[in-house]
């Protein structure tokens, strides 16, 4: 039985084919590209296995050879297929300020005097630096600016940073959040002074 979808972790993805003899192109999210190799069969995300015969780096790309795949028409089958590997056999980060994604959604995330705030949904990179995904329990806990029209929550979307984040506690299940002014967050009983508009 494959494990749960919660409990996966992307490794790649494939890209195009690649020439005419089945082989495709393979993005690795490993910090050496071609230790994706080194985990065994693969997992798609509805469980199939997906096993490398072979993996070369050919300029700042990999080609795959998968096994069961002989041509092109089977290689386009697999183009955008995610590759996945259970959590467990990628053992705990060597360097305590490493973390992986999937370690860190689902923690609760609580402000500096312990209250939860909701829960760690997401975490993106759009180029600028990381970013995580809070999504408040519910809109009466939300910070004002977080509120949408219909009263419900919407996501917070903070930048990952020390600063923001200050304490990352997976065995305990939480994280720590500094929310920052922009969020809406600042205590409303703070003076504002008379240079409102």
């Amino acid at each position: 039985m494959p494990p749960a979808p919660q409990n996966l972790v992307v490794l790649g993805v494939f890209g195009a084919a690649h020439g005419l003899k089945g082989e495709i192109r393979l993005k690795s999210y490993t910090e050496e590209p071609l230790a994706i190799a080194n985990y065994g069969p693969l997992l798609t995300k509805s469980g199939r296995q997906i096993k490398l015969a072979s993996l070369r780096q050919a300029k700042d790309v990999l080609i795959a050879r998968v096994e069961g795949v002989s041509d092109r028409t089977g290689a386009e089958q697999l183009v955008n297929l995610q590759l996945f590997v259970a959590r467990d056999a990628l053992g705990m980060p060597e360097d305590e300020d490493e973390f992986f994604h999937a370690d860190l959604i689902g923690l609760v995330a609580r402000d500096e005097d312990g209250n939860r705030i909701g829960t760690v949904t997401g975490l993106f990179d759009f180029g600028a630096g990381d970013i995580i995904e809070v999504t408040p329990d519910d809109a009466k806990k939300a910070p004002e600016g977080a509120k949408e029209a219909s009263g419900s929550a919407k996501p917070l979307l903070l930048p990952f940073t020390k600063a923001v984040i200050p304490v990352i506690d997976i065995k305990a299940g939480h994280i720590v959040v500094v929310l920052p002014e922009e969020t809406g967050a600042a205590d409303e009983n703070e003076e504002t002074g008379d240079d409102e508009r």
